[in-house]
């Protein structure tokens, strides 16, 4: 290519998947995007940083590089001016590896250019000083970047990770760039097409629209410049491009358009002969006619796939029909399919032929300004409740400096009761964890040595041992039945699974093969599906019940209301349609004719699956055989309901459904006591929400439910007050007099409520105004509008939870967060909001670590009797004690069912409390904010192993620089640590040059008859420097080993290391 190329496509969306389409083509280095910068004329301060990046990116290239290009952007993006070549040469700063320049100097240039100085470089436009490094976001380049001095000469040059804050590549030298977008370089602007060099070619998807829809932004420009009066100094006509400067500018160029014109002659048309891809509503008998008449008529078929697997299920479709099909496939993603009728080639694009979502990629999606991390929302901050698991909830003061027998140490205060002050040692850090109960709980406050606390971690820990016992043991002896074993899958099963319309994500594909191996073995099945809602879990769930049909049993499925019957009953029936599979649904809206019946059928055999509420369990209906129980939310059922389900389960295989998230470390706990499959990626190709935080406002109310009507959809607006309910619903009312509108809240009849939700769900109303009651399993696949009124007072889970029931289709979904200003709101609430808002993904629930939700969760698996212990201590010290319990009857009760592998090195000791007078800690001028200092404390506190070591030492030298004397030593410590865990150490004293490692207290110890001690032993009297005593304490006598003369860490280690039995990296 000699020349640029610069693509007008008709809107931001179409630019975005011809952008994709010509990277995938051809390579990112020479496929551009240039996007609008901001939403409105003058609307400056709603800049979009990642697009305004993104537009310096593209104008910095065609500046300093000859190299020609594809260059995608659109009219709303062609309307700004932008600064001249000129302006931007004088405003950029190069940077060379080995120039001479002071950190000072960089320092205050930085300064100068705009740029916000900031602890962390998170957005273009910061940067940071730490030490001889600065790190600094240029609005030139999509990463980062690095300077690293020594004295005044640069010695290295890279960018970063913004998430890890790690390097990713070396640079000879750099340009740094300011947000040239702002009024301060408002002067001399050009237009796009005067930047571009003569030679570069325009091809304008509809010119004649572009030009319309330029004359309309200048208009808009013009009334918003009047209304601002004498704030701006800025005319339109120097900010924005009219339709005749348009004009007068393309005469001069080579234009190409791809539709027809009357403001352009007729030879720059561009006349491409080709037809769009057929409809083939899913028939996959239709596409293999079509493939196979083009085929008649020697046209090509390729099939574009959006991955290799995709491409193999097309494969194993088509091989499985008679009739041979004509066809390749590539693995390789388009946006639309089309007939190219001039080359006698026809393009299929498999998400059309799928009938799903494709969405575009783009690298302003990835670079949102500010996003709020997990590591943000979940660090600590002075103030804030923390859980000590010795002394209980008390309040965060900070890091503190103490001096311990003339030396420097780093530790942190905690308040506790009215006035007591515990200073805790960083080796203690993993003894204290953010108090996290339920949204918005106030936790009691304990005093230093009161025994409440102590009385409340022992009541806990024997109810939780109570119930991990009764879990471990139900599961012991289901191992020991011999049930049901199902065939490997069928034909129809295979048939079954390539319809499915999403590709399976992997989790899914786990899960699945899980279920299936547990049906096909001799003991019966009870396995739990965890995900997050419209993750798939029902697509498992329709896999299994056919497969228990295929074997002619029978399968109940139990939900826990009539609306979620009904729903299922339509899932169920649709995917299984072309099967030979009867399924039929039980609630309380069928006659009693249609109920009699029903139990007649399924006494038969006639009824393959049955959905129903609790009447599944109805004395009078009877199974001829069935095979497999499923179970959705089972924690929604009632005391009786349960009981009845106990004896159903006895034989079959059961498979129970839960939308709550079960948190991470409490997975790993029940693997004890359940076979668990949690589902916790999102379908490819979901739409993300578009989620906005807005003030009350009529007109956006109006405007948004008028958009959902007029495509065809269905609202949600959410207020949770029933008293004024009905107000809000006349005020929606009174907008949009045509609208359908109905009210749903807890305080209506019970019938009533599912007879207007169902009513909802059938489309016969276009809004729905209802307290929280949709927050659960209601599915409305074309409703892609919510609206949350007064969305502060709503905890996280439940915003996540009400925001999942849009954007359950392929069409794109709004979700508005209604909030008074966020000057009036709470703290908490604005992180709450801000967290909601900017996590619009799908499965964003799991990510974001949503305590409530996750809380809701255990108590959901454990008993609701738990989520008041949860409440009472904090839910990371619950996960705690549940893992000790869990970890005590392991070793006890249930120890022939937990075999450990003998090669694996065994930690006699969980807890090592280390005393020293040694400096091990992390210097403020080496770190000098102190919520990271404390923050890579924490990280370095949940180090397991020795890789996980040298990658953290790795990134502090990376981010840092060269570690000072004392945090070596701190990092040696941490390995230490595991040492004494091995060698059944519980205390170590590292003092005045002596070291002192005092044993288990215990003298029932599995340690002592242990083959360790035994080897500890006559290693200790081979060695001329350690000596073992016995000392005489309150609680009995001690056993220690002593060291003489050993002032390092590093020296401990040494000494040490040889009193190891087995020799296993601590990798393992």
């Amino acid at each position: 290519m000699d020349r640029s190329l610069v693509l007008v496509a008709r809107n931001a969306e179409h630019a975005a998947y011809y952008h994709n389409d010509l990277e995938r083509l051809f390579s990112q280095q020479e496929v551009l995007f240039f996007p609008a910068s901001y939403g409105t004329a003058y609307a400056t301060q709603t800049d979009e940083n990642a697009n305004v990046l993104l537009r310096t990116e593209v104008l910095n290239k065609i500046t300093y590089s000859t190299k020609a290009r594809f260059i995608v952007t659109y009219p709303k993006a062609i309307f700004e001016k932008i600064i001249s070549r000129r302006t931007l040469q004088q405003n950029t700063f190069t940077i060379k590896k080995e120039d001479v320049l002071s950190l000072q100097f960089v320092n205050e240039s930085l300064f100068e250019m705009g740029f916000e100085r900031v602890d962390f470089v998170t957005s273009p436009g910061e940067f940071a000083v730490r030490g001889g490094i600065i790190d600094v976001f240029s609005f030139a380049y999509q990463h980062p970047y690095r300077i690293e001095f020594f004295d005044e000469t640069i010695e290295r040059l890279c960018t970063f990770d913004i998430s890890t804050q790690r390097s990713l590549h070396n640079f000879e030298s750099i340009s740094l760039m300011p947000n040239t977008s702002t009024v301060d370089f408002t002067d001399n602007r050009k237009t796009l097409l005067e930047f571009f060099p003569d030679k570069t070619a325009f091809v304008v998807d509809d010119f004649d629209q572009t030009a319309n829809l330029l004359k309309n932004l200048f208009q808009k420009a013009i009334e918003a410049y009047a209304k601002l009066g004498e704030t701006t100094q800025h005319p339109p006509h120097s900010l924005y491009i009219s339709k005749e400067e348009w004009l007068s500018n393309t005469a001069s160029k080579c234009i190409l358009h791809l539709e027809r014109s009357d403001l352009l002659p007729a030879d720059s048309l561009v006349n491409i002969q080709q037809s769009p891809q057929p409809v083939f509503n899913k028939k996959f008998e239709l596409l293999r006619a079509h493939l196979n008449e083009n085929h008649r008529q020697l046209y090509s078929n390729i099939i574009f796939c959006t991955s290799a697997s995709q491409a193999q299920r097309f494969h194993d479709i088509f091989d499985a029909m008679e009739e041979k099909v004509h066809y390749q496939t590539a693995a390789f993603p388009i946006y639309q399919g089309f007939e190219d009728i001039e080359a006698q080639v026809a393009y299929f694009a498999d998400h059309q032929i799928f009938e799903r979502y494709h969405k575009y990629n783009l690298r302003s999606d990835k670079t949102k300004r500010k996003s709020l991390s997990l590591k943000q929302l979940t660090q600590m901050e002075v103030g804030d409740f923390v859980t000590h698991i010795d002394h209980g909830i008390g309040r965060f003061g900070g890091l503190q400096r103490i001096e311990v027998e003339g030396r420097l140490q780093e530790a942190i205060k905690l308040f506790y009761g009215e006035r007591d002050i515990l200073y805790l040692s960083i080796h203690a850090l993993h003894k204290i964890s953010k108090y996290n109960g339920k949204d918005g709980a106030v936790p009691k406050l304990y005093k230093l040595g009161s025994k409440a606390w102590k009385n409340l971690k022992q009541k806990t820990k024997t109810k939780v041992k109570e119930i991990a016992f009764n879990l471990i043991q139900l599961y012991a002896k289901r191992r020991q039945k011999i049930g049901f074993s199902f065939d490997p899958d069928s034909y129809l099963q295979l048939e079954l699974e390539s319809s499915f319309i999403f590709e399976d994500t992997p989790d899914q594909l786990k899960a699945t093969q899980a279920v299936k191996m547990d049906m096909e073995s001799e003991h019966p099945m009870d396995r739990l599906i965890c995900g997050d809602v419209g993750f798939g879990k029902t697509e498992v769930a329709i896999r299994a019940a056919f497969k228990a049909v295929d074997n002619s049993k029978q399968v109940a499925v139990l939900v826990p209301t009539t609306i979620l019957a009904l729903q299922h009953y339509k899932t169920f029936s649709k995917r299984l349609e072309n099967l030979p599979v009867r399924v039929d649904y039980l609630n309380r809206f069928r006659s009693s004719k249609d109920k009699m019946q029903i139990y007649k059928d399924t006494t038969e055999g006639k009824i393959d699956i049955l959905i129903g509420t609790h009447q599944l369990v109805n004395k009078n209906l009877s199974f001829k055989d069935l095979g497999l129980l499923i179970v959705d939310e089972e924690q929604k059922f009632g005391v009786a309901v349960k009981e009845k389900l106990r004896a159903f389960k006895a034989n079959v295989d059961v498979l129970t459904l839960t939308a709550t998230p079960i948190p991470r470390t409490l997975q790993f706990s029940l693997m004890a006591a359940r076979d668990l499959s949690v589902i916790a990626t999102p379908p490819p190709n979901r739409y993300p929400i578009e989620s906005e935080v807005v003030r009350f406002s009529e007109p956006l109310i109006r405007d948004g439910v008028l958009y959902e009507i007029q495509r065809g959809g269905q609202v949600f607006f959410i207020h949770n007050r029933v008293e004024n309910i009905k107000e809000v619903a006349g005020l929606i009312q009174r907008m949009l007099p045509d609208a359908r509108i109905a009210i749903g809240h807890g305080q209506l009849e019970g019938r009533k409520l599912e007879q207007t939700l169902l009513e909802f769900m059938e489309g016969r109303y276009d809004v729905l105004v209802a307290t929280t009651i949709i927050e659960n399993g209601l599915d409305v696949p074309n409703a892609n509008t919510i609206f949350i009124n007064n969305a502060h007072q709503f905890g996280l889970s439940d915003l996540h939870q009400m925001r999942g029931r849009v954007g359950r289709s392929n069409k794109k979904a709004f979700c508005y967060f209604m909030t008074p200003p966020m000057s009036s709101i709470n703290n908490d609430a604005q992180k709450r909001i801000k967290a909601i808002a900017q996590y619009a993904e799908l499965g964003s629930g799991l990510q974001i670590a949503m305590k409530d939700l996750e809380i809701r969760g255990a108590g959901d698996l454990l008993g609701g009797e738990q989520s008041g212990f949860i409440n009472d201590m904090g839910f990371d010290t619950y996960q705690k004690i549940l893992q000790e319990a869990i970890n005590e009857l392991k070793e006890n009760e249930f120890q022939s069912l937990y075999k450990e592998s003998s090669d694996v090195p065994k930690n006699f000791v969980n807890d090592v409390q280390i005393d020293t007078d040694l400096e091990l800690y992390i210097p403020e001028y080496y770190v000098n904010i102190v919520s990271e200092r404390l923050s890579l404390y924490k990280a370095l506190s949940d180090i397991k192993n020795t890789n996980e070591l040298k990658a953290f030492r790795g990134q502090l030298l990376d981010r840092f620089g060269k570690l000072p004397n004392e945090t070596e030593a701190l990092l040696e410590s941490v390995k230490l640590k595991w040492l004494a865990q091995r060698l059944g150490l519980e205390r170590m004293v590292l003092k005045k040059q002596k070291f002192l490692g005092y044993f288990i207290t215990n003298p029932e110890s599995a340690f002592y008859s242990s083959a360790q001690f035994e080897y500890l032993l006559q290693q200790v009297q081979k060695s001329e420097n350690i000596t073992m005593k016995e000392k005489q304490s309150a609680g009995g006598v001690k056993l220690l080993i002593v060291v003489d003369d050993i002032s390092t860490v590093a020296k401990v280690l040494h000494t040490l290391e040889p009193l190891e039995f087995v020799t296993v990296s601590s990798d393992s």
